[in-house]
């Protein structure tokens, strides 16, 4: 099948179609950011008598959150799979109702093993978004707008952040909430919020460059010809002719031996790229917000009920870096402000460390710090998942974003925690300072990586960064090993 469906899509200006596209599958990173955070302030009212569920402090920030890590990771690697098999409407609509589900039953808990089985499918439901999600964004968005709405969209989890932080201090108030009920009614409002987003989330179709390789060309062609029309109109002006065209050989599915040999043997230097992001961002991120609560407490004491107003700064920071940076991924380039992103952050990191352990801050400055750090640090964490979502091949795309996210997210839930917990509250001011050297140098690491690895994906065709599997050898395009120095795979996915 021959086809100019890539290049009709990356033509279109931006439109009506595309705000709906942004609404409909960015807005659930708010979701995810409100759930984790308002999960990590209700901790300590849970484990209060008279809260209506027998649990501890611990059991929630310990047990409960592993539980959800682990889910999120498995919810990734088997719902990514399913995504790049069965489409991207499908499973989007379906990790979204696995995550409302789970939700609500949370909210109605009644002992520990229920609050716990329902957080873990929580995470589930959100692993499964992100490889849904962020595969559909990429392919339905226009080549000059992909980096900046992928990194705004996947900061939008810390305007969630910013909203449990604060929606905590109002629900806990026990002027307003009895005990029993304000934590309830935190997860309640999740669900409402989700099933809005699920109703806008109907009229979101199906990735036209998943359905034309998986044998369905013609319902792409129909698609993207009804999106024509509908910009066409709203801008008064003919769209300009597509660049050009791609044969492929239709497929029904994509053996996960292939997907496998494609992302680590073909494309192994970008899947070094990949990993060495991921990581270098989890362990930052666990080394500033792991233990911030505990550091503001021990070292300035700052009470425990006002460290969300302490949280609520450093999330509003996190969410301006990828708004600010954003068009700059899209203008300078991939290379330059992936590498800058990691980089920048990590030095300031170790610079923060080291005025923290000769005493010269106070919780304020801190913060102050903190939110600079973690301004450029979120627009590369954003990036992370912007990269791996472009340079892999189309039939691997969602497979490959599960596989870095479970990665990514294990390191920064499982390994970054017992690494840091110890060290943010020995009290000693050395330990804290050691565990923002370690955030800074992993970070500063994979920036240096992202210098020589990183793809110069800006503005350019998805299937011109990374040739899809089943595009033929007499397609124009570029072949799979640019711009990395991967070994190419051949042109016939046979």
């Amino acid at each position: 099948m021959t086809t100019a469906v890539p290049a009709r899509l990356d033509r279109l200006p931006w439109s009506r179609w595309h705000w709906m596209i942004v609404v409909g599958l960015g807005t659930v990173w708010i979701l995810d950011g409100l759930e984790v955070t308002t999960v990590g302030n209700i901790a300590g009212r849970l484990s209060e008598e008279g809260s209506g569920l027998a649990i501890t402090s611990a059991q929630v920030t310990g047990v409960a959150a592993a539980l959800y890590v682990a889910g999120a990771c498995l919810g990734a690697l088997f719902f990514g799979w399913l995504t790049d098999r069965f489409g991207r409407k499908k499973l989007f609509m379906v990790t979204l109702a696995v995550y409302l589900a789970a939700t609500a039953m949370t909210g109605l808990s009644f002992s520990a093993w229920w609050f716990f089985l329902f957080r873990f499918l929580t995470g589930f439901g959100i692993g499964g978004e992100y490889a849904a999600i962020n595969s559909a964004i990429d392919e339905l968005i226009p080549s000059k707008y992909r980096g900046r709405v992928d990194l705004i969209i996947n900061g939008s989890y810390w305007l969630g952040a910013v909203g449990g932080a604060l929606l905590s201090v109002v629900m806990l108030n026990t002027n307003y909430f009895p005990k029993d009920l304000g934590w309830r009614l935190t997860f309640a409002l999740g669900v409402v919020l989700g099933l809005v987003i699920l109703l806008v989330r109907r009229h979101v179709p199906e990735s036209p460059r998943w359905q034309f390789i998986h044998g369905h060309g013609e319902d792409a062609d129909k698609l993207v010809g009804s999106v024509e029309r509908e910009i066409e109109k709203e801008k008064h002006e003919k769209l300009p002719p597509p660049a050009g065209e791609i044969t492929i050989h239709e497929r029904k599915s994509i053996g996960f031996g292939l997907i496998a040999k494609t992302v680590f043997h073909s494309y192994r230097k970008r899947a070094v790229l990949g990993l060495s992001l991921f990581i270098g961002q989890a362990f930052l991120y666990n080394a500033i917000t792991f233990g911030f609560g505990a550091i503001l407490t021990t070292f300035y004491g700052v009470k425990s009920g006002h460290t969300g107003y302490y949280f609520a700064v450093i999330a509003a920071g996190n969410f301006i870096g990828p708004l600010a940076l954003g068009k700059l991924f899209d203008t300078i380039g991939r290379r330059v402000m992936i590498a800058g992103t990691y980089i920048v952050p990590g030095v300031l990191l170790f610079i923060t460390a080291w005025l923290f352990d000769r005493g010269s801050l106070t919780a304020n400055t801190l913060t102050a710090c903190w939110c600079v750090v973690l301004f450029f640090a979120s627009a590369g964490a954003s990036s992370a998942y912007l990269t791996v979502s472009e340079v892999f091949p189309m039939e691997t795309r969602a497979m490959a974003i599960a596989f870095f996210y479970a990665i990514g997210t294990a390191v920064g839930g499982i390994s970054g925690p017992l690494i840091f917990a110890q060290l943010t509250e020995s009290g000693v001011p050395g330990d804290t300072a050691l565990a923002f050297c370690i955030g800074a140098g992993l970070m500063c690491a994979a920036g240096v990586v992202a210098a020589f690895l990183a793809v110069n994906a800006e503005q350019r065709s998805l299937e011109d960064i990374a040739r899809p599997l089943s595009q033929t050898e007499k397609s124009g395009g570029e072949r799979p090993g640019s711009g990395g120095g991967q070994t190419p795979v051949g042109g016939t996915a046979g």
